[in-house]
């Protein structure tokens, strides 16, 4: 399925709205509170409005489920999340991103992330590979825990879930691996998985603006892409484990919960 238009129009949506939440770097009010450590600028806002309207502009029987609220429905949905590491972006630490997938029936078809500051543009197309400004990337090639680079994220409850997140930390820092990043956008943590930069990922709960268009580019890119329980991922909160295929038993036995 080659979905030309389709990845044209979300390509151009996602680096439109970078050009805009870089423009604001300095305009960076809070408009509403999810919780206390979870909360919505405008340029979430400014950057959901945008995408939208590119989207349906040109494809306006299709549906939307966008992080900020905007939802219609339809058999071909737009997934979106308008800047994933607000966080990040409140405090001014330049790791964030714009993604954008396209779900038929509940399966990917289409998936994009653009991190504007690096000019990065992941993308994939069920069944076409996965790319990187272009080039084709893949998972990468390790073997062994110990040699491994990980990465994980923290919801933002901080009872249960952290406290299993930071044992399941230290058990593989037990194990003498390279190290475990946490950088605070999902979709650029599983973009790193497919294109080799980190050997897997896990976090135990994400919504699927976080992992709808980055799941399906690691898919593309031969990285193995579960629930944290290793079953199918669905466009619902899930927890994400993606690895290299080598890697994905050994940390799925490790994660479990």
């Amino acid at each position: 399925m080659k979905l030309n238009k389709e990845l044209a129009v979300a390509k151009k949506a996602a680096i439109d709205a970078g050009k805009l939440i870089v423009s604001h770097a300095s305009d960076r009010e809070i408009v509403a509170f999810k919780s206390k450590v979870d909360f919505v600028t405008n340029v979430d806002k400014m950057s959901e409005k945008l995408i939208t309207s590119v989207i349906k502009k040109h494809f306006p029987g299709h549906g939307i489920l966008a992080e900020e609220g905007t939802n219609s429905t339809g058999k071909n949905m737009w997934v979106i999340d308008p800047l994933d590491g607000t966080t990040n972006f409140m405090h001014g630490y330049p790791h964030f991103s714009v993604s954008i997938a396209l779900v038929n029936n509940g399966k990917q078809e289409l998936g994009v992330v653009y991190d504007p500051l690096k000019n990065e543009m992941f993308h994939a197309v069920a069944g076409g590979g996965a790319y990187l400004n272009g080039k084709r990337i893949s998972a990468s090639n390790v073997s062994e825990l110990k040699d491994s680079l990980l990465a994980t994220g923290f919801y933002y409850e901080r009872g249960e879930l952290m406290r299993k997140t930071l044992e399941k930390i230290g058990k593989f820092l037990s194990m003498g691996i390279h190290g475990i990043r946490r950088d605070g956008s999902a979709a650029l943590d599983v973009c790193y998985v497919a294109c080799g930069r980190i050997d897997g990922y896990w976090e135990y709960v994400l919504s699927p603006w976080d992992f709808a268009a980055s799941s399906l580019i690691a898919n593309e890119a031969g990285a193995k892409v579960t629930t944290t329980q290793g079953t199918p991922i669905e466009m619902k909160k899930n927890g994400v484990l993606a690895a290299n295929p080598q890697l994905y038993v050994k940390m799925l036995k490790i994660i479990k919960l």
